[in-house]
């Protein structure tokens, strides 16, 4: 029977290793296919895989779930130098990343290219957005990535002067992101919060809605590494069904703002 599946033209040899590897499979009961294959066979697989899929292998067995759970190891190391720019890569970026998995993360959760003003364009490291120049403007860009329950934090580089209004916040798809003058746009009507560096007002609705942070003498922004963890949870009592993405709005000409996504907030 093996000799009519695998043609006639095998050595003995190979028919008896052949034999003896279907005996042991066989052998191993309460184990499926999947849990036998090597791990270094796995993550060679894996590595030509989308990440979609990858989510989608990590939940078939056990020792698949063991292997991408690993966010160090070669599959998601190769995926890294597949799809992250080598300038990234080299920086110190996404330095507060300790995981190959996570860098990928960060970089599925960044500035969305095709969500942004006329005036924005994503650089080709996939983090920065760079606002060009135009005059009497305000401008924005959306991440790709929006959520609609849970507490999430990113960091925000802001690089250079604020200007007059520079607003780090969320919003919805329906938030406008382009607008004349220079305005706190991130935060206009009932569409997005913001929190405006230069002057730390939060804004929603058009209106003011106090400071932050709460101290005394708040500190004035100028070149920013700023900090966000938003708790969800609370705003989609006010907008239900609809997911918040990560937005900054600006006005100051050749502005850069990087973002990268950390994840859960660790407290404490």
């Amino acid at each position: 029977m093996i000799t009519n599946l695998f043609g006639a033209g095998n050595s003995s040899k190979e028919m008896e290793q052949l034999s003896y590897n279907l005996n042991d499979i066989h052998l191993c009961e309460g184990y499926s296919i999947a849990e036998l294959v090597p791990d270094i066979v796995l993550e060679n697989i894996f590595s030509y895989l989308n990440l979609k899929d990858l989510r989608n292998c990590s939940l078939v067995c056990k020792s698949w779930y063991r292997i991408l759970n690993d966010e160090n190891n070669d599959v998601w190391r190769t995926h890294c130098l597949k799809r992250l720019a080598e300038e990234v890569m080299k920086s110190d970026l996404l330095s507060t990343l300790s995981t190959y998995k996570s860098k990928l993360k960060a970089l599925c959760h960044a500035w969305n290219p095709h969500d942004c003003s006329r005036n924005i364009y994503v650089k080709a490291n996939g983090f920065t957005l760079h606002r060009n120049p135009v005059a009497q403007s305000t401008d924005a860009c959306r991440g790709k990535m929006g959520f609609n329950f849970g507490r999430h934090a990113w960091e925000v580089i802001w690089e250079g002067p604020l200007g007059t209004v520079a607003v780090v916040g969320i919003a919805t798809k329906d938030a406008p992101l382009q607008c004349q003058g220079y305005v706190g746009l991130l935060g206009a009507d009932n569409q997005s919060w913001g929190w405006n560096l230069v002057d730390n007002h939060l804004l929603h609705n058009g209106d003011t809605q106090g400071h932050y942070p709460l101290l005394n003498n708040c500190p004035k922004y100028q070149n920013s590494t700023v900090n966000i963890n938003i708790c969800l949870i609370c705003l989609i009592l006010c907008l239900p069904n609809k997911r918040l993405y990560p937005t900054v709005s600006a006005v100051y000409g050749n502005t850069e703002v990087s973002m990268v996504y950390l994840g859960p907030p660790v407290d404490g």
